[in-house]
Formats: structure tokens, C-alpha cells, sequence
């Protein structure tokens, strides 16, 4: 260990400027402020040698480790922040790794550089749609608070057609295991014979929420695609399995909802031009 890695974790930090730990792993891109809460739960991540708990903070002249590995730098480079929209298929986990060798969506992913790609809420297998990835935690982290209460839109086909005192309970609120559970908007799209057509909004993302809500009014959910997150939309000229980055006014709208401000790239440094002279 190298002397100036000895420093207790509990000691105070070089620099007076400080942050918590799991907002410092955030800001660099290893993963959501969530993701490094369990690392840190877990004792994995360590500042100037000493394994730490939720709650320390670390600052610019500070070493920070995860799994025995340096993760900062005496200056930092923060990569410009980045999202792209992700067309997941049927058939693809929401995860890095899948022990049962299912494929994962972030295999038909562009390579991030620095950092890693996280990927801003979840859909189960059997659900298609609209999917954002980004390289920055804290946008992350922004996206998923329940306090952003961001909007979710999905279309959902019913097997059935439901009775108007359905869709109401479905507006107003049904009680759930995990609590009450409501459609923000839900509205008729249309349909023919056994199958009918719904687009509805959710301000959070319990887990299969969309087809509880259903199931809660004995209908069954045929099929679930996501259309919308926030401000983003899934467009009809992306296809399944395939990925696009967001335009800057689409990046920055995004980042309003959450009132957050990117970062932006960093320009070229010019090369001084000296005149020339006269001879």
C-alpha cells in the first residue's frame, strides 16, 4: 500500500470541498448512486485504504478504490454526458449479466469509452419498448428518484374488453400488495375483435406495475410496449434490437425535467497562430 493511501477513511479529507462516496462513483460513470450504494453496503469500495460505509465522503485529493481498484484521478476528466434511446425486443433482460445465458440489452450497445453505459429503469422480458442508457450517474440516478415522478407511457393490448367501471377503478387507484396503484391517463387507442388497444401513464416504476393494474381487474395484457419515458419518445423508425443517440435539444430537454445540467464536451484547445512577420 502506498503511504499516501494510508489515511484513515474517517479523516478529514484534503480537500475542503467533499462529496458522499456513492456520488463521487456516479459522477465518474461506474453506475447509479443505487448501484454504488450496494457496493459500498457491500465493502467494496474503499477511500485512502480504509473500507467505508454509506455516508462517508471523499473530495479531489482523495483515493477512492472499488473492488481494490483506483477509480479517481488528481484531476478528474468528466466525460461529456450522453443518452441514447434503445429499442428493447421481447426476449432481452434488463441486466449486465444473465446466469441463465439469456441476452442482455446491453450486448447490441456502442462501446461508452471511460465508464459504463447504465441503463435508466427496467423492463422484464416479455415487455418491449423504449429503453435510455446513459454514461452519466447522476442524470441516472436524477431519472429514476421516485421524488422526479417522471412519466412512463406504455401501450397495452387487453385480451377482452374492459367494463367503464374497470377503467375507472384503474384511474382512481386499486390496492396493490405493495400499496395503492394508479393510471396517471389512460385512454382508448382502439381495436378489433378479442384484443383492444390502451395507452396509459405511470409516474413510477414498481415492478411489473402495468400488468398488475390489469390483472387487478381480472383482464389479461397481451402485449406491453413502453412509448415513452420522460420527454423521450420511441420512434417508428427504430427498430427492435437497435439504438440511437439523443440530438442536444433532446438531451436538454431531457435534463430540464430533472433540473439538471450536463456536461457538455469540451471544446478543442486551439493552437495559437503567431503573425507573421514582415520581411
Amino acid at each position: 500500500m502506498r503511504p499516501r493511501d494510508r489515511k484513515p477513511a474517517d479523516a478529514p479529507v484534503t480537500s475542503a470541498a467533499t462529496e458522499k462516496v456513492q456520488k463521487v462513483l456516479a459522477r465518474l460513470g461506474l453506475g447509479s448512486r443505487r448501484e454504488a450504494e450496494t457496493w459500498i453496503s457491500a465493502g467494496r469500495v474503499s477511500v485512502n485504504g480504509s473500507t467505508v460505509g454509506l455516508g462517508a465522503r471523499a473530495g479531489a485529493t482523495d483515493v477512492v478504490r472499488l473492488d481494490g481498484r483506483v477509480v479517481t484521478e488528481r484531476r478528474p476528466v468528466r466525460q461529456a454526458t450522453r443518452v441514447l434511446a434503445y429499442h428493447k425486443p421481447v426476449g432481452e433482460v434488463t441486466s449486465r449479466h444473465d446466469p441463465e445465458g439469456r441476452p442482455t440489452v446491453f450486448a447490441n450497445l456502442p462501446s461508452v469509452g471511460r465508464g459504463r453505459w447504465i441503463v435508466v429503469g427496467r423492463l422484464d422480458i416479455t415487455t418491449a419498448g423504449l429503453l435510455l442508457f446513459t454514461n452519466d450517474g447522476e442524470l441516472a440516478h436524477r431519472l429514476m428518484h421516485p421524488s422526479s415522478a417522471i412519466e412512463r407511457e406504455y401501450a397495452v393490448r387487453i385480451h377482452g374488453r374492459p367494463q367503464e367501471a374497470m377503467l375507472e377503478a384503474l384511474r382512481s387507484g386499486v390496492e396493490l400488495e405493495d400499496g395503492v396503484a394508479r393510471f396517471e391517463r389512460l385512454v382508448d387507442a382502439g381495436g378489433e375483435g378479442a384484443n383492444h388497444w390502451y395507452h396509459v401513464v405511470l409516474k413510477e416504476g414498481r415492478n411489473r406495475e402495468v400488468r398488475r393494474l390489469w390483472e387487478s381487474q381480472g383482464m389479461v395484457v397481451s402485449r406491453l410496449t413502453r412509448i415513452r419515458f420522460a420527454s423521450v419518445s420511441l420512434e417508428r423508425s427504430l427498430r427492435p434490437g437497435k439504438f440511437r443517440f439523443l440530438e442536444p435539444a433532446e438531451l436538454d430537454q431531457l435534463c430540464a425535467t430533472v433540473d439538471y445540467r450536463r456536461i457538455r464536451p469540451t471544446a478543442p484547445r486551439k493552437r495559437a497562430v503567431g503573425r507573421q512577420r514582415r520581411r
